[in-house]
């Protein structure tokens, strides 16, 4: 079965427990997708079994600090482990853009039988098709943040499951369609401000979009979890859960 780990939960500040927001999608024919990389993934993926070369993608919802951040020590970590095999990246032309430029500064080009690291872009518009592999096909919804954002919705093929991930909003019409009929909707809750949604807003996109589950992320790590999931049950009826670091969700 198809399965997301959290492996950072928190919003901009983070702290001794919970990450900067990033997720690993791994499918049962060997997709392996990191989903952000605000940290440096690789020791959480290593104690998961996850190699250097095991990663098949990555998917950068936008170029804030809190998701590309540990972009360039992951890659160089993952050269000198010795993968060989590219890493393709997927992400809007906003973002693709200043990669490249931190790849730049960083002299990547120095660095000896680096793997190929294909750029991916993605047009702003409702329902891209992202990726399409043997376990999933995954389509980009444009959001409503600071910088251009994507959300995502990932159809599983072996079962027709569907996750849906809000990346950074404030709640929009786009992200109620990129999770309509979801069996699991992981949302952000970083607060009722400019570019986010609060716990009772995910909760409301819930309802609209009719999920089955709703899963809070990218929240206030202060907050207490049951204050967050009471939140959300104001407009919710369905089953609400506050993400965790190292917690796995079948999809």
């Amino acid at each position: 079965m198809a399965r997301l780990t959290i492996l950072g939960s928190a919003a901009a500040v983070s702290d001794a427990t919970h990450d900067n927001t990033h997720l690993l999608l791994q499918g049962d024919r060997g997709s392996t997708i990191l989903i952000d990389c605000g940290s440096n993934p690789l020791p959480k993926l290593e104690q998961m079994g996850v190699g250097a070369d095991d990663l098949t993608g990555l998917i950068l919802t936008h170029f804030h600090p809190d998701h590309v951040s540990g972009l360039m020590i992951m890659l160089m970590q993952l050269w000198l482990k010795g993968r060989q095999r590219p890493l393709p990246v997927y992400g809007l032309h906003h973002c693709l853009q200043r990669v490249d430029l931190i790849m730049q500064a960083a002299s990547c080009e120095t660095w000896p039988n680096f793997f190929e690291l294909p750029f991916c872009p993605l047009a702003e518009r409702e329902d891209f098709l992202l990726l399409d592999d043997a376990d999933f096909r995954i389509t980009s919804w444009p959001t409503v943040h600071y910088v251009p954002t994507v959300g995502l919705r990932v159809e599983v093929k072996a079962d027709g499951r569907v996750l849906g991930y809000s990346a950074d909003t404030a709640p929009t019409p786009a992200v109620d369609r990129l999770a309509r009929g979801a069996n699991l909707l992981v949302h952000e809750a970083a607060g009722a401000a400019p570019g986010h949604s609060s716990a009772e807003q995910a909760g409301q996109t819930a309802t609209t979009a009719g999920a089955e589950r709703l899963v809070l992320i990218h929240y206030d790590p202060r907050r207490p979890p049951e204050e967050l999931a009471a939140e959300a049950r104001t407009t919710f009826t369905g089953r609400v859960e506050v993400a965790q670091d190292g917690t796995v969700y079948e999809i």
